[in-house]
């Protein structure tokens, strides 16, 4: 089989700009396509009132990830992004009026703990901390960081001798039941069970795996300069400085197959694009529902939409904020923790009493910004924005409502300022095929995770990357994803892998 010369990349999200980074620094002529005017899928910009907003993942973490990525293409994540690393994970605040500041030193944060709530919690949070630690070490190399495995696979990759340790990842363990055992406190189990809704589930029905989470933050936390979507323009800024082209603004009608593989793309416009290599960054539901054209309709897998993670109203505010002291990220507990994941996942309702995420772009110092500033506002909501439009037509009225609840904690928000609203339907656009799910499928069972593609699919010269393929969503493991399709496609081409 000859060495592929050519690849398209569909879709500029994270996986997608990462396959390209590989893929170009092999030496392979990569062209990427999506059909938004900006890199960066999820990581996007959003201008309000004239200020620049990232109005996706706010938080940057497991940094090898990106140092590798960056070196294999002969460029520095130093030289290419300016990063702060944040002492302070988080705070956050409760209707009681108790509030709690969560810092990446684990002994800060267990006095913290010990001063918010006892002794005994200040002991379950290190004790935490040590088995979340231990959970990711035993999966960062063997599942993160390596092609999907099957669950006897990963067995025999831990392998035989750490077969204990494999266990203590407490897959048929729910994560709510375990944190029970950590934390007596509610409160306490409210803030580590949140960590569910990175990966777009409820901590009542996720695996106790997903504990890992809360190493990754431990491990480290950066501010970037320019916000996330500086990350994207980065990897773009590499990736053609590699020779990879980027056509933006163009969308994908078709992947083309001929004689049994992958053969290039047919663009709206009905032009036709040949590559040796395509590699799909979009939700592995799109592939299923037929969006790429029928002859790859079995390279994906429909997920039916009770089995699809979060979705969310998310506001982009340039706004005035007095009373409550923000942090860079802050987050507003309700009193009714199980209750929200009952309404968003079984009665496909937003909460009538949320949680609620800031993220105070401006808060890059105990100094309040004067005037306006720049917030990312969240409120968990059902991935059903392919059936409804009723949350966009009620935008005026969810927004009040989010304003009334925020009051509640003494944070008040400038009557009238300029924001935009993102609901389901609108990230149902953004990012076809999924309903407005930001995670992919929700990890809701033991197995859940496995249901995800891996980079490889029955078509050859087809590989897949994004948030909805292995190891998982969030911006590490999407760009996680690319690596691996890249690799995949790479395999046997060991004259490019030697170049």
């Amino acid at each position: 089989m000859r060495a592929p010369k050519t690849a398209i990349v569909v879709g500029a999200g994270a996986g997608g700009l990462a396959a390209a980074m590989d893929l170009s620094a092999a030496g392979l002529a990569v062209t990427v396509i999506d059909k938004e005017p900006q890199v960066g899928g999820k990581m996007r910009h959003l201008t309000v009132d004239g200020a620049q907003i990232d109005g996706g993942p706010t938080v940057f973490t497991m940094r090898w990830i990106f140092e590798s990525l960056f070196d294999r293409s002969g460029a520095t994540l130093t030289s290419e992004l300016d990063l702060m690393s944040a002492d302070r994970l988080a705070r956050h605040a409760w209707l009681d009026g108790s509030g709690l500041d969560l810092w990446t030193d684990v002994d800060r944060s267990a006095d913290a703990i010990g001063d918010f709530s006892n002794a005994a919690n200040a002991k379950g949070y290190k004790a935490f901390c040590r088995d979340s630690q231990s959970v990711y070490q035993t999966l960062r190399d063997t599942f993160i960081a390596a092609q999907k495995p099957g669950p006897l696979d990963l067995g025999l990759r831990v392998g035989l001798q750490r077969f204990g340790a494999l266990w203590q990842t407490r897959p048929f363990e729910t994560y709510w039941s375990r944190l029970e055992h950590y934390f007596s406190d509610q409160r306490l189990q409210q803030l580590f069970g949140r960590y569910s809704t990175y990966i777009g589930s409820s901590p009542f029905l996720t695996p106790a795996t997903l504990m890992l989470i809360a190493h990754v933050e431990q491990d480290g936390v950066w501010l970037v300069d320019g916000g996330m979507h500086a990350v994207a323009r980065a990897m773009q800024r590499v990736a053609e400085r590699n020779g990879a082209v980027f056509r933006l603004g163009e969308a994908v009608q078709s992947i083309t197959v001929q004689n049994g593989r992958a053969a290039g793309v047919v663009l709206q416009n009905g032009a036709p694009l040949a590559a040796d290599v395509v590699i799909f960054n979009g939700d592995q539901s799109a592939l299923a529902q037929g969006r790429l054209g029928d002859d790859v309709v079995a390279a994906g897998r429909k997920v039916d939409p009770k089995d699809r993670s979060l979705s969310a109203l998310v506001w982009c505010a340039h706004t005035e904020t007095s009373g409550f002291e923000l942090d860079y990220h802050s987050v507003f507990f309700s009193n009714a923790y199980q209750s929200e994941f009952t309404e968003i996942f079984e009665r496909r309702a937003v909460p009538a009493e949320p949680t609620i995420y800031i993220c105070a772009q401006d808060r890059r110092s105990t100094t309040r910004p004067l005037g306006r500033e720049r917030l990312l506002i969240l409120v968990n909501a059902p991935a059903d924005g392919d059936q409804s439009q009723t949350l966009e037509d009620r935008q005026d009225q969810w927004r009040g409502k989010m304003e009334t609840h925020l009051a509640r904690y003494g944070l008040t928000l400038e009557a009238g300022a300029p924001a935009t609203l993102t609901p389901p339907s609108g990230f149902d656009q953004l990012f076809p095929g999924t309903g407005g799910a930001l995670y992919g499928r929700a990890n809701h069972s033991p197995f859940a995770t496995f249901a995800r593609n891996g980079s490889k699919t029955k078509l050859p010269g087809l590989y897949l990357a994004g948030g909805s393929i292995h190891p998982g969503a969030g911006v590490p493991m999407a760009t996680m994803s690319g690596q691996l399709a890249a690799q995949a496609a790479l395999a046997n081409s060991p004259t490019l892998q030697s170049a």
